[in-house]
């Protein structure tokens, strides 16, 4: 995977329980990104949560002061271990002009960490979209 350090949603972004938003806002433009290929990943393991859920929102302005989410993903603690990516592969169409990742800890205190970004390709090649 190529992440660009322009377009990443989070580094090594460590995680609490509750809700928390990605380092990043990426300003996209009022273009159709949908199938821009995204990596979400997990980079440190997480422990006592139960699950954590991880949605692609979306807000025609930078503060995010109406927001719409676009996409979302919930991986159970077993699955949350370094490596481990969320079955979100591309950008989904929506796009108002800005994004952000929302992450919602559901549980008890967890640490965890996550790393996310538009990358160059991912893991599908073209005849699996």
């Amino acid at each position: 995977m190529l992440l660009d350090s322009q377009n990443l949603f989070c580094e090594n972004q460590s995680i609490t329980t509750g809700t928390t938003y990605s380092q990043n806002v990426i300003a996209f433009g009022k273009n159709d990104v949908s199938f821009v290929p995204v990596l979400i990943q997990v980079v440190a393991d997480f422990t006592g949560l139960t699950n954590l859920k991880v949605s692609i929102e979306t807000s025609n302005t930078q503060d995010f002061s109406s927001s719409t989410e676009l996409a979302s993903s919930t991986l159970a603690l077993a699955d949350l271990k370094a490596g481990a990516t969320f079955p979100i592969k591309f950008l989904p169409q929506g796009n108002l002009g800005f994004m952000r990742l929302a992450f919602v800890a559901t549980g008890t205190e967890t640490t965890g960490k996550i790393t996310s970004g538009v990358v160059a390709s991912n893991s599908l090649s073209y005849h699996e979209i």
